[in-house]
């Protein structure tokens, strides 16, 4: 199956200061070389901490902000490269839904005006077509129609992600980028808002490229998962393969920090040195290796790993502050 979004090299530097009289320019360097492919129907997680630059990459790929380098392609087309009308189509079949309901929901339009919008702006019907439309997506995620005529603020969060949810199928895109969508929500309400994203996907059969720093959630969405940091990809594998048998350290890391339901059961935990470095001015070659817990010297620091596909399907950036020893026998 060809694949729906295939990204290559991503790359998107923020200037951070410089100017004429302030000397050199520097760059905050939000994600640096990421590349992933999506499957049309499939479900990809981005995970990582807080500043890695999940939400980055998913802005780009929707062109919400410009990449420095790279390319983006849906359906074998550039996106990067779009103008106009072709721009507009592009904007029809990528969608996102935000992090945070209360702020990407207009407070001074109603639920109706809100969920009009889009299809005003793609000229999709006439009125009596958007209407129609506009009660459908109501129905597609469990609110009233009646909701049409409030505005957002009348609602409960979980209510609030359901209207974002409308609004992004309004157009019928063939991928979503969920942006923590559910990381905003007491937690009663995230397994409604979960389930009905996975129950809309079996529906209509688009594609989630879902991003989130819970594990947990991700492990349930997902059927590959890619873990970012700093900026750069250092392991993409099947869900089920990352969970069994994580190679790099960092992964490794990251799931021993998960939550066990079962208060006698007791799980080895792994605790990073330091701090995540600045993206501004990130670590030589390895970026992972002054955290790291695995035995290193400042020599094999200062040297890039190597990106490598060391089971079918599980790829991970081999390097001896990464992986040591945790690698397969060839």
């Amino acid at each position: 199956m060809s694949p729906l979004l295939e990204v290559a090299d991503l790359r998107v530097h923020f200037p951070v200061g410089g100017g004429l009289l302030a000397g050199r320019r520097r760059w905050c360097r939000a994600v640096d070389g990421v590349s992933l492919a999506l499957a049309p129907g499939e479900t990809l997680g981005i995970v990582g901490e807080s500043g890695c630059g999940k939400t980055t990459l998913g802005k780009a790929i929707c062109r919400l902000v410009r990449p420095t380098g790279g390319t983006v392609r849906v359906d074998g087309e550039d996106a990067l490269r779009l103008r106009g009308g072709r721009l507009r189509r592009y904007r029809r079949r990528v969608q996102m839904i935000f992090q945070d309901p209360a702020e990407s929901l207009n407070p001074r339009q109603t639920v109706g005006q809100i969920l009009e919008e889009p299809l005003r702006i793609h000229r999709r019907g006439g009125s009596t077509e958007r209407r129609r439309r506009i009660a459908e997506l109501l129905d597609q995620v469990g609110l009233p129609r009646g909701a049409a005529d409030r505005y957002s603020f009348e609602f409960s969060g979980g209510q609030r992600q359901r209207i974002g949810m409308a609004r992004a199928l309004a157009l019928r895109p063939s991928l979503i980028v969920c942006d923590e969508p559910v990381s905003a929500l007491d937690v009663s309400v995230q397994s409604q808002i979960l389930n009905l994203l996975l129950d809309l996907q079996d529906e209509y059969h688009f594609a989630y490229l879902f991003i989130s720093h819970d594990l947990a959630v991700v492990r349930h969405m997902s059927d590959r998962i890619a873990v970012l940091y700093l900026g750069q990809m250092v392991e993409l594998a099947d869900r089920d393969e990352l969970f069994a048998q994580p190679l790099h350290a960092y992964t490794r890391a990251l799931i021993s920090a998960i939550p066990v339901a079962d208060p006698e059961a007791r799980r080895e935990r792994i605790v990073l040195r330091g701090d995540v470095p600045s993206p501004i001015d990130p670590p030589p070659g390895c970026r992972f290796a002054p955290r790291s817990p695995l035995p290193h010297g400042e020599e094999e620091a200062a040297r890039p790993g190597r990106w490598e596909e060391v089971r079918p399907g599980h790829w991970v950036e081999v390097h001896p502050a990464t992986t040591g020893d945790l690698l397969p026998e060839a």
